[in-house]
């Protein structure tokens, strides 16, 4: 069994075009038709901001683009991969798997947050649902996986009087 899972650029793909079409209707309204020549303002403000929100956001998505992560899922381990680096985990490493949902963060309308915490790591693994290709076959391994590792235990809290 190989399964590989690659992270979505959808977003920043999006956000990218969303900046350079506001760019290029801005300099079109702001822009003057000067006997038949059309001239571009270089010196108002607002096209240096929109100009800059363009620039970080191509760049982003290029170093995204660079970056390819990916979540691999074999017979027995976890790969967490990207371009420079790669964390696998053994699923006999696995100390828990907790799928749930995260309040702070909606990925692609999807709550969804899988954390796999490893015994000889003091930091848990965090995937994201919606933000890897095939989220639902994504769930149904880990789900599949969580089975065979025990539960993550509750926390202790503090009862109130």
């Amino acid at each position: 069994m190989y399964h590989e899972f690659k992270y979505k650029l959808d977003f920043y793909y999006q956000q990218a075009l969303i900046y350079l079409l506001t760019l290029i209707l801005y300099a079109g309204v702001k822009g003057t038709f000067v006997e038949d020549n059309f001239t571009l303002v270089f010196d108002d403000p607002i096209m240096y901001i929109i100009a800059f929100f363009v620039g970080v956001a191509f760049v982003t998505l290029l170093l995204n683009r660079i970056r390819n992560r990916k979540v691999i899922i074999t017979d027995d381990e976890v790969i967490f991969q990207h371009r420079f680096n790669q964390h696998s985990i053994a699923f006999h490493e696995i100390e828990w798997i907790h799928v749930g949902k995260e309040r702070t963060v909606q990925t692609a309308g999807r709550s969804q947050i899988i954390m796999i915490k490893a015994k000889h790591r003091r930091r848990v693994f965090r995937i994201r649902l919606g933000r890897y290709e095939r989220e639902r076959e994504l769930l149904r391994l880990i789900e599949l996986l969580s089975e065979k590792t025990p539960k993550r235990q509750k926390r202790f809290q503090f009862k109130r009087s």
